[in-house]
């Protein structure tokens, strides 16, 4: 039988026990899933709470859909997560209200804690899986996509940056796959999610309800057991595919974005020309903080990427501020006034200065009052 766990929740986040697993089904549909500051402190205390509770074994999260009515089948799953709310980003970075970066700092302890749960926590990755989304499955033990998922970091399209411990997951990926995705902002499928090591599984969408049913109706004896069914009824026959290099290696792996647009533009391969156009139309100056991201990331933790990406998230907002920021303009010519015409400062990728990338890693506080200092 469902038990509805006790702890507070709004409508925007569903949280039940059953059996023994935790369940969390994230319920703003309308938003495509987008995550608010409410959503991720209600995430943040079921997992806080789940995580020290002997009754429960292991978690696992959905998205519900825009189709069909809450709580039948068709709704229940097909749309994970879009990411942030951007919307706010932008509403309470001009009004210059604290919680922004509120959001960020329990945002991305909610991803280390995610990446570092004790139990098994599986993310139903069915669907739109962006920017925040990826932030809280990618972490998972078991992240299972299905022939509807549509996985992207698209955040270089606003003026922003690949974050959620983006630079840690994105540069883990093979080859230059990283750079590509993260510059970018391409959205792959759950077949290219497999091969760059962004999934684990990919099931039929359909088969989603049985499996989330299955995971309650289990009677587990400790995690070790419940680790013992995923390898068993879950992954068996599903088995993660070779991860595969880049077709685009041999522009993301040079040393400079202007070097990588050149190459591409001048590609004989129409694709490569597409993605060269593709990124003159990103902000210039977060494709060069991006690529920074991204290559320091590669010799960094977890702990230390996400410390460096709050750095890099306060500058996106402070460094210029209100109307001067290069976020907040990215967020209006996309979502507030959508003439999809971002006016990016600099406006070519040729003006972009070493010192303006630097600026964005230089750390507004010392390592003792670090909002994420307690990160290990």
């Amino acid at each position: 039988m469902t038990q509805t766990y006790q702890l507070k929740t709004t409508g925007d986040v569903l949280i039940e026990v059953r059996g023994q697993v935790g369940f969390i089904t994230l319920n703003r549909p309308k938003a495509l899933n987008a995550l608010s500051l409410a959503m991720v402190r209600e995430l943040s205390a079921a997992l806080t709470a789940w995580q020290v509770d002997p009754a429960i074994l292991a978690v696992a999260i959905r998205g519900t859909n825009k189709v069909g009515r809450p709580g039948t089948p068709e709704a229940l799953f097909g749309g994970f997560s879009a990411g942030g709310d951007i919307r706010f980003f932008h509403e309470v970075a001009l009004a210059g209200d604290t919680s922004l970066d509120d959001f960020f700092t329990e945002e991305y302890k909610l991803n280390h804690l995610i990446h570092n749960y004790p139990k098994p926590y599986l993310a139903f990755m069915d669907g739109v899986v962006m920017g925040g989304g990826m932030g809280i499955s990618q972490g998972a033990k078991v992240r299972i996509v299905t022939e509807h998922s549509k996985l992207a970091m698209p955040e270089t399209n606003i003026g922003l940056f690949p974050d959620v411990g983006g630079g840690y997951f994105l540069s883990r990926c093979p080859g230059s796959i990283g750079e590509y995705l993260a510059l970018t902002g391409v959205v792959i499928t759950g077949d290219e999610a497999l091969a760059y090591g962004l999934a684990d599984i990919q099931l039929p969408a359909a088969s989603l309800p049985a499996v989330w049913q299955a995971l309650g109706d289990q009677v587990f004896a400790s995690t070790a057991s419940v680790d013992a069914w995923i390898a068993t009824d879950l992954i068996a026959g599903h088995a993660r595919r070779e991860r595969a290099a880049g077709q685009f290696d041999q522009y993301f792996s040079l040393a400079r974005v202007k070097h990588m647009v050149d190459a591409l533009e001048a590609a004989p391969e129409e694709a490569a020309r597409k993605i060269g156009a593709m990124l003159r139309k990103r902000s210039p100056l977060m494709l060069h903080v991006t690529l920074e991201q991204v290559r320091r990331a590669r010799t960094l933790s977890l702990a230390d990427d996400l410390r460096m990406e709050r750095d890099i998230v306060h500058h996106c907002f402070h460094l210029n501020s209100g109307v001067a920021s290069e976020t907040v303009e990215g967020i209006r010519a996309l979502a507030i006034d959508k003439d999809y015409a971002p006016k990016w400062n600099p406006a070519r990728i040729e003006d972009v200065k070493p010192a303006m990338t630097q600026a964005f890693f230089a750390s507004p506080w010392t390592a003792d009052t670090h909002p994420l200092r307690d990160l290990t």
